[in-house]
């Protein structure tokens, strides 16, 4: 797939669409034009029966330019690059860009067109296409235009931040994140979120701005050999901890709350059934177990512990490495 690159050096996610779907879109429009043109051909012929064959032959002219070449040229202006043809094969004409065309560029290509697909059946644009990199023929290489994909997969998944590198997390505990606004969280998330998409150097800019933004807000600068993606992505793991954090203890003080004044409802109409039974005693563990009629005493057996059968196994636990691709300073 060749991207689409914007001025921002950002590659959209467009898949330019090739001759099969091109062509059957073409025809499609070829069909309905050429029906169309036929319809006005035999109107006019019957109206213009009683003038002479110079006045016929301008309004045959005049016609096949209108129904041929401006019917298709309004269409894709109004319709934003999305002819009949287009909108069933799910295709559209977009700029260079990514952006949506003008009359500018429709009249470009239907000029052209005259030429690559009417007068030579399409031949001229079938081989241009297949010669150009990116399916296109010549009327959109003059128009700087290009026929893209708009029915395409969905991504899987949700966009999530990548994770920070392990030897920044948890480092950022004490930041204080209350004065940094919603709005420079959101663009840190998109970035996040796309900086792979981006040019290496605009994201390396981007980057350096973000974290130039969030120490301003914090009060306390990217320490000294952290690079600023990491930065923030670490930051943006504090505040998702610290979120989590919040959310648990509101969940579990209302499950206490709900349970306690469970308890005190139940406990008033079990008093009048009786005492409580009594407990039996808890023996500490290890100690012999005796009794006035027992003659010998029972050891109660040690809890079975795991660290103490494989105390290397456990010491030698390391957090697995980060799949963001961040590495840790010198």
């Amino acid at each position: 797939m060749s991207g689409l690159v914007t001025g921002d050096a950002v590659v959209l996610g467009l898949q330019p669409a090739r001759l099969p779907s091109r062509a059957l879109a073409l025809a499609i429009d070829l069909v309905v034009v050429w029906a169309a043109y036929l319809m006005v051909s035999i109107g006019l012929a019957v109206a213009t029966a009683s003038l002479d064959e110079a006045a016929v032959m301008a309004v045959s002219i005049a016609s096949f330019l209108l129904v041929l070449v401006g019917a298709p040229i309004a269409v894709e202006t109004l319709s934003h690059g999305r002819s009949l043809g287009k909108l069933a094969c799910g295709l559209r004409v977009v700029r260079d860009d990514g952006g949506p065309i003008r009359f500018r560029h429709a009249l470009v290509r239907g000029a052209m067109g005259v030429v690559e697909v009417l007068f030579s059946f399409g031949v001229i644009a079938c081989i241009a296409s297949l010669v150009s990199a990116r399916g296109r023929r010549i009327g959109d290489v003059f128009a700087g235009t290009l026929v893209v994909r708009e029915r395409v997969p969905a991504a899987r998944g949700p966009m999530v931040p990548p994770p920070p590198p392990p030897w920044l997390v948890g480092r950022f505990s004490g930041l204080d994140l209350s004065g940094v606004p919603d709005t420079l969280w959101l663009a840190i998330r998109q970035y996040l979120t796309r900086m792979r998409q981006l040019d290496p150097a605009v994201s390396w800019s981007m980057a350096q701005r973000l974290a130039g933004d969030l120490a301003a807000r914090t009060g306390t600068p990217a320490p000294d050999g952290v690079p600023p993606a990491a930065y923030l992505a670490a930051v943006v793991n504090e505040r998702q901890a610290r979120d989590a954090r919040r959310a648990f203890a509101a969940a579990t003080s209302g499950t206490t709350s709900g349970t306690t004044s469970g308890t005190a409802s139940s406990s008033a109409p079990a008093a009048a059934f009786g005492p409580a039974p009594v407990a039996e005693a808890v023996v500490p563990v290890g100690r012999p177990v005796t009794g006035p009629d027992s003659t010998t005493a029972h050891h109660a057996p040690a809890p079975h512990s795991p660290q103490a059968e494989h105390p290397a196994e456990l010491a030698d636990v390391r957090p697995p490495a980060s799949p963001s691709g961040f590495a840790p300073p010198a």
